[in-house]
C-alpha cells in the first residue's frame, strides 16, 4: 500500500491521558519509524503535546471521538499557531481486531490508517458555530430545569 503522508500522528484520547504515535516514513525504505509518548489531559500537558508534535514536524493528526474527551485536545491543537490538519474519526472505523487492545496499539493503528489515507473525518463545525450550539444546548437545559421546578411547585401546592 502507498503511504499518503510522510509524517503523521494518531491520538488515542482518554479522560486523563492522551497516547500519541507518530509515524515517519524513511526515505528509500518501505518501513516507517515510530515515536510514541503519553501526555496528560490538562491544558498545560496538551500544549506540551502540541510542541512535541511540532518538534517532530507533524502536520496531519487523527484522533478518535471518545465521548467529550476529544474536545479539549481538539481546541488546543486547532489553534492556527500550530498549523495542524486535524481529523476526528468515528471509533468504529478504527476498532482493534480481536486480542490485546491497549492505548498504544490504538494510537499506532490510528496513525497507520491515517498514513495510508484510510480514514475519513467527521464534520466539525467552525469554533463560532460550536460556541452557539453550546449556548443553545445550555438554554434548552435551563428551560427544562425551570419547567421541572414549576411542575414540582404545582404538585406541592395541589397536595
Amino acid at each position: 500500500m502507498r503511504s499518503l503522508y510522510r509524517r503523521c500522528a494518531g491520538l488515542d484520547i482518554h479522560k486523563e491521558t492522551v497516547s500519541v504515535c507518530i509515524r515517519m516514513r524513511v526515505r528509500g525504505s518501505p518501513k516507517s519509524d515510530i515515536e510514541e509518548a503519553v501526555f496528560g489531559a490538562f491544558t498545560q500537558e496538551l500544549e506540551r503535546l502540541a510542541g512535541w508534535l511540532r518538534e517532530h514536524k507533524v502536520r496531519q493528526i487523527a484522533m478518535e471521538s471518545t465521548g467529550v474527551y476529544w474536545r479539549p485536545v481538539w481546541n488546543i491543537l486547532e489553534q492556527p499557531k500550530y498549523g495542524f490538519h486535524l481529523i476526528l474519526v468515528n471509533p468504529a472505523t478504527v476498532r482493534a481486531l480481536q486480542g490485546c487492545k491497549t492505548d498504544r496499539i490504538d494510537a499506532r493503528r490510528i496513525a497507520e490508517y491515517l498514513q495510508y489515507g484510510l480514514l475519513r473525518g467527521s464534520f466539525i463545525p467552525p469554533k463560532p458555530v460550536r460556541h452557539l450550539r453550546e449556548l443553545t444546548r445550555m438554554r434548552v437545559h435551563l428551560q427544562q430545569d425551570r419547567n421541572r421546578v414549576i411542575n414540582r411547585i404545582g404538585r406541592l401546592l395541589e397536595t
